[in-house]
């Protein structure tokens, strides 16, 4: 049913623009394949939450929640009152009945997150907020509300807590070992769980060009005049065929410390969902109710994510994917193949010489600057 601005659940003053609401929704409806399969899997098991939150005594939930209100602003009919009414609109569409605190947080670089492992915070920037206009704020915005409304706030707060601990004893030999495999197991999680909180956005804004224009934003800033979305979706495309295998490598490599995917590779992904049959069954009134999620089944879920990375390897450009499928095919020349996707690497004699340099190499991956 559209949204009619009214009272409801004790959202009021939500924007009079006419948006479909989805009463019930459960996150199932948007979450990306992997990210579900994960989360439901955590859901199932019996206590999991109860004892990871009893684990998780140590976090400074409690300090966090502090520093935000006494070092930031936070949101309210008195305070940034038009991202309030974002806020309540966004919870009101995907019928999230208790409404998180938002706070603004003084910081140049454009960037949002939830957090909390009681209840979700959510926090956006100045930089964000300059950043963006009302829709694209109201993609954002609906988006944290999806990261709320799908659980993931616990599993980012463990996350960012992880990371700081790894960095705090780098010193002790062998100490960030363990950590780090959580933290990397974890980032491949968060990954796929922003691809999920995009749909959300894009269900709570409903205005697919304002979803790409933020993206496009936070990759390139604010110089709409020199963007086209066409061309920057052709970057997605480009990066993923681009290349051969050393290149396929790298792509991994640059990716693993990041918590994100790459920015027009989340609008690629993005815009594809937008045309699918899901999308359009879930804006025709067709999607999984929270009712039925003591329903959901385990092994469901794993064989729609072994589908979805399945389908995703076997339609991927990359050459290494390509490589992967043409395996699982039973493809023959195998070795002849990877010699000529490493460009002759593997073929290269021991009495080639090669050039040296004392100079260290400068490249360095991309930084990690992008909204949550």
């Amino acid at each position: 049913m559209p949204d009619d601005g009214h009272e409801h659940n004790g959202h009021e003053h939500v924007p009079s623009r006419q948006r479909r609401r989805f009463p019930g929704i459960s996150s199932r409806a948007y979450e990306h394949p992997a990210d579900r399969s994960a989360l439901v899997s955590l859901r199932k098991l019996s206590g999991f939450d109860t004892v990871f939150k009893a684990l998780s005594g140590l976090l400074p939930e409690r300090s966090l929640r502090l520093l935000f209100l006494s070092d930031s602003v936070r949101v309210s009919d008195q305070q940034f009152a038009h991202l309030n009414d974002m806020l309540r609109d966004a919870c009101y569409i995907l019928d999230l009945e208790k409404v998180p605190p938002m706070y603004v947080n003084q910081d140049p670089q454009p960037n949002a997150m939830c957090i909390g492992l009681d209840e979700p915070i959510i926090v956006v920037t100045t930089g964000l907020v300059e950043l963006l206009d009302e829709e694209e704020m109201r993609a954002v915005v609906g988006h944290e509300v999806g990261h709320a409304l799908s659980g993931h706030a616990v599993y980012r707060t463990i996350l960012l807590f992880l990371t700081n601990l790894a960095i705090r004893v780098a010193w002790i030999p062998l100490g960030t070992l363990a950590i780090m495999a959580i933290v990397t197991a974890l980032r491949e999680w968060f990954r796929k769980s922003e691809l999920s909180a995009d749909r959300a956005g894009l269900l709570a804004g409903q205005d697919l060009q304002a979803s790409m224009r933020g993206l496009m934003k936070i990759a390139g800033g604010n110089h709409l005049h020199e963007m086209n979305v066409d061309a920057f979706l052709k970057q997605a495309d480009e990066y993923e065929a681009g290349g051969d295998l050393r290149d396929s490598v790298l792509k991994i490599l640059n990716l693993l410390p990041r918590s994100h995917p790459f920015t027009t590779i989340r609008a690629a992904e993005l815009k594809k969902w937008a045309e699918s049959r899901d999308y359009q069954r879930i804006m025709d009134g067709h999607y999984p109710r929270r009712t039925e999620d003591k329903d959901t089944s385990v092994s469901d879920s794993f064989r729609e994510s072994a589908a979805s990375y399945a389908t995703n390897v076997k339609s991927s450009k990359d050459p290494l994917m390509k490589l992967v499928s043409d395996i699982a095919g039973g493809a023959g020349d195998l070795g002849g193949r990877v010699r000529r996707g490493f460009g002759g690497f593997a073929s290269s004699t021991p009495t080639q010489e090669r050039p040296t340099t004392d100079e260290p190499p400068t490249d360095e991956p991309p930084t990690d600057h992008q909204e949550d």
